[in-house]
């Protein structure tokens, strides 16, 4: 295996599916205008993109299941005077879209019910346009780049305008309820989950946090360094943001900010994508916690998974095929039994838009409950009186997406307060310590009864068989038995030739040995010699005993084999018999004769130092039952301790 941490995510194998081409939309004149916006929208059941026209500006509407080729000439919706720079679509109404233009005007439009995009002709069977919109709002005096419906409110419509002004209009009325003024073009905003806080990006390189109903600002700061337009999103139902943009080197950013505190900067930095030129569009979905990052120019669509002011990397979806534009339809729209989670759209050399699914990989006939919680319905919480008025919802009306698995009417329900990310990772690190603690303990209480279990299988009796088998181990003690075997086999009576004594077995081993006596013989020859008795075997006892040792005659040596030791009153011509009665063991040579009296005294030592071997080893098992023992009572306080 591979020291590679994988984390542990349902949204890990994530992948991103293109749809074939008969499935795509072609034979499209999509704008070639440069303002930046996403040229395309959905809302599920529509495609709107902004057209490449003549006199004058316009966009169509394409219903999704018209898919193939489209006729040459095909109704578009006319009214602005200039190029049309933005569409959106009304979330609480699939059959109204509003646009904007570069006349400055804001226009609604309501989509007729026997509407097609591929035959849509009039009475001689020619080609009918919708020229004739719902409402027009006029307000900006420049012009307007972006519009946006309120997520939680009906009929609230916001705008932003080369004007340096964002505008929150009353779409019942026609009026700009609240005007939030900037000092330079404001690039992109968005509304957070419940639409009392708007964030705006400018031209000025702010990042600004606004009240919506006070028209103050909350929170501002700087933003990304380059000059390029910088795009941002609201992270679901929480207090952060995520903002695309450049640095002064022109690289790629992505950053997440704190609503509360925009001056501190982006949380851990920024992070660099890559070095591209093209605008970064984000696209979040918050019941996922997936953000989307499709870049213009390329055709590459990147998507992260959101988790505690961190992105976490999926994957990437990788094409040939650039794209300028990028639009996301809302959750209800996704195919449910086929696992897909997110439903997208692309611009492709600007005459055709390709589909994108995303789709979890799995295989089962159930709902998959983990993978699509309940998701924003198509019934708003607010009326637009009741928004300007000052009233507050959590957020959008939420349904089950298990309704629409079994195709059954929706059950509605509010959502949930909002998240504040900091005191939700705070409580997350006291339970984290709190499981900590929790494991310790438990750890104390597992040690505590093995110590216990071992104390009662292992009592202090015990302690002797440990000590036999050090000293059968013991170094030291095996160097003190070599010693005195050494000394006892080498020693040597000086002038003799000793024959060498076969040990015998451990079975012919004596008790106590007995003092071997040779009379003297009359016969002028030397007398026979008795050995010096030898170590016994190395034996497992404390205490070796020596072996029985049986002479053997010896022939009578040669006179010149014998060097008698002499006294000092003696001369060579001595008599035979006191030279050799000389040679015998009763002539006693105390300093170098090996006897058993000396022997004895050895093994006493040895046997004096393995007692005290002994004791020592006693003495350092005894200390080791008290350190136990205090250790035990350590335990019982620390658990008394941790359990009050």
């Amino acid at each position: 295996m591979s020291g590679k941490f994988v984390r542990a995510s349902k949204y890990r194998h994530v992948y991103g599916q293109a749809a074939k081409r008969e499935l795509c939309y072609e034979n499209l004149k999509i704008t070639k205008n440069a303002w930046d916006s996403n040229i395309i929208q959905s809302n599920g059941k529509y495609l709107s993109v902004n057209w490449d026209a003549s006199g004058g500006g316009a966009f169509a509407v394409i219903p999704l299941n018209e898919v193939g080729k489209a006729p040459d000439q095909v109704p578009l919706f006319r009214g602005h005077k200039g190029p049309v720079l933005d569409t959106a679509f009304d979330p609480f109404n699939e059959e109204r879209v509003v646009s904007c233009s570069d006349d400055g005007k804001i226009l609604l439009w309501t989509i007729p019910k026997d509407y097609s995009f591929h035959k849509y002709v009039d009475e001689n069977d020619e080609i009918k346009d919708i020229t004739e919109p719902t409402k027009v709002l006029s307000g900006h005096t420049r012009k307007v780049g972006r519009v946006l419906f309120h997520p939680c409110a009906q009929n609230v419509l916001a705008s932003s305008s080369l004007d340096y002004s964002v505008k929150i209009w009353n779409v019942e009325t026609g009026k700009a309820e609240i005007t939030l003024q900037h000092k330079d073009l404001v690039t992109s905003f968005a509304f957070n989950y419940n639409g009392t806080l708007l964030v705006t990006t400018s031209r000025d390189k702010k990042l600004r946090i606004w009240d919506i109903r006070s028209g103050k600002i909350v929170s501002e700061g700087p933003a990304h360094t380059g000059a390029k337009p910088s795009r941002v999103a609201w992270l679901g139902n929480t207090d952060r943001i995520v903002t695309t943009g450049f640095s002064r080197l022109s690289d790629r950013q992505v950053g997440i900010w704190n609503v509360h505190d925009i001056e501190a900067g982006p949380i851990d930095g920024f992070m660099v994508v890559d070095s591209s030129s093209g605008v970064l569009i984000p696209i979040f979905d918050e019941s996922t916690n997936i953000l989307y990052l499709a870049g213009k120019g390329d055709g590459n669509i990147r998507y992260y998974e959101y988790d505690s002011d961190y992105l976490h990397d999926i994957s990437e979806y990788a094409s040939n095929n650039p794209q300028r534009g990028f639009a996301a339809a809302p959750k209800l729209s996704v195919n449910v039994k086929e696992n897909e989670i997110l439903k997208s759209f692309k611009t492709v050399n600007d005459h055709y838009i390709e589909p994108v699914s995303f789709h979890v990989p799995r295989r089962s006939e159930l709902f998959q409950e983990d993978i699509f919680p309940d998701c924003p319905s198509s019934e708003p919480a607010l009326s637009a009186d009741e928004f300007f008025a000052g009233k507050e919802s959590n957020g959008p009306l939420l349904m089950s997406m298990e309704a629409l698995y079994e195709g059954t009417e929706p059950v509605v329900r509010e959502s949930d307060p909002v998240t504040v990310v900091s005191a939700a990772k705070e409580e997350a690190a006291k339970k984290e310590e709190v499981t900590k603690k929790e494991e310790a303990v438990k750890k104390a209480e597992t040690k505590k009864e093995e110590v216990v279990t071992k104390k009662v299988e292992e009592p202090k009796d015990a302690v002797k068989p440990n000590v036999d088998q050090l000293l059968k181990t013991s170094s030291s003690v095996n160097d003190l038995l070599n010693k005195v075997n050494d000394q006892s086999d080498n020693e040597e009576v000086e002038g003799e030739d000793w024959e060498e004594v076969k040990k015998p077995s451990p079975r012919e081993i004596t008790p106590k040995p007995k003092e071997v006596t040779p009379e003297p013989k009359e016969v002028p020859k030397p007398k026979e010699v008795t050995p010096v008795p030898k170590e016994a075997p190395k034996s497992k006892e404390v205490t070796p005993k020596p072996k029985e040792v049986t002479p053997e005659p010896k022939e009578s040596p040669k006179p010149k084999d014998v060097t008698p030791v002499l006294k000092k009153e003696e001369t060579p011509a001595s008599s035979p018999v006191k030279a050799t009665a000389a040679a015998t063991p009763a002539a006693k040579s105390p300093s170098k004769t090996p006897t058993l009296t000396s022997v004895v005294e050895r093994l006493h030592g040895l046997v004096e130092k393995l007692e005290g071997q002994l004791a020592a080893l006693t003495e350092s098992s005894n200390k080791k039952d008290d350190r136990i023992e205090k250790l035990e009572n350590a335990l019982e306080k620390l658990l008394e301790k941790a359990e009050n």
